[in-house]
């Protein structure tokens, strides 16, 4: 498969985003809307980084051709480690393997299997839902299939109290499905992908990483890098995960985490991740 990121050269400071999001997983934005607006904005490259979406790698490149814009190949995979999330960017894998399409697909049919019995408890403790309403979020992607079934609630009229979505969702068990991060890496690496740690500093639903846990990660997962640069990160948790970086000699993500028009992709520049897009085969010119 030809790239649309083959023989890219790069300036210093060439405006790059490495992680957006698409309605392929959680995103609102479409991927054609999402490239006119990264073209428009003025980047020079991006990775749309869609959760466990190894299978539309295929067609985001053809779409990147068309347009004429530099798009690696990436796919944010949503792992665990020590029983908490912990999400995996998997940059630069080829398409045409299996062992993470794999992965991703396991994990959409435990999501599906999660959203069924699911609905299952809601309907046996009496909520009014329908079958077709099942069906409908069975057909989305997995990382939207728990935020759907809180919106089927709120459709029904299910907002406080005992009746709140997000108590009758975790009496239901909802949950989101992931794979060990060991495997996960073990995976992209068979299918050439670069494995970078993503958002390390975020404490919604995700346990932040100091450099103790950094470390003990590390000693069990070869994981290439970190995503440094990335919008929740504090100033002093961005300047541990750079001088931690540094130290280990890992590589350097930056990534807005867009996911919808009103919160854009960030224009990064492309020398902060040098080190990753050159592994990835992305020639980075000096600084002037």
């Amino acid at each position: 498969m030809r790239r649309s990121t083959d023989l890219l050269i790069l300036a210093a400071d060439a405006l790059i985003d490495l992680q957006v999001h698409t309605h392929l997983s959680d995103g609102t934005w479409l991927p054609e809307q999402l490239i006119d607006h990264l073209q428009g904005a003025g980047f020079a490259l991006a990775a749309i980084t869609d959760h466990d979406r190894v299978d539309t790698a295929v067609a985001l490149q053809q779409l990147a051709a068309e347009k004429h814009f530099p798009l690696l190949v990436a796919a944010e995979m949503t792992t665990s480690w020590q029983g908490a999330m912990t999400d995996v960017l998997c940059f630069g894998f080829d398409p045409q393997k299996q062992a993470l399409r794999t992965l991703a697909q396991s994990v959409l049919q435990r999501q599906q299997d999660n959203t069924r019995a699911a609905f299952a408890h809601l309907v046996g403790k009496g909520l009014p839902l329908q079958p077709d309403e099942l069906d409908a979020i069975l057909a989305k992607p997995s990382a939207q299939q728990p935020k759907e079934l809180e919106l089927l609630l709120r459709r029904h009229g299910y907002e406080s109290g005992e009746k709140h979505p997000g108590r009758l969702l975790w009496e239901a068990g909802v949950d989101f499905a992931t794979n060990p991060i060991a495997d996960v890496v073990e995976a992209a690496h068979q299918d050439g992908a670069v494995c970078i740690l993503a958002h390390p500093g975020r404490d919604d639903g995700f346990v932040p990483f100091d450099v103790e846990r950094l470390d003990a990660l590390r000693r069990e997962v070869p994981l290439d890098g970190i995503e440094v640069y990335y919008p929740l990160h504090t100033p002093q948790q961005l300047e541990l995960y750079l001088a931690y970086a540094k130290q280990h000699d890992l590589l350097v993500s930056s990534g807005s985490d867009s996911h919808r028009p009103d919160k854009p992709p960030i224009p990064y520049r492309a020398e902060l991740s040098r080190n990753l897009l050159e592994r990835l085969g992305i020639q980075v010119s000096a600084s002037s």
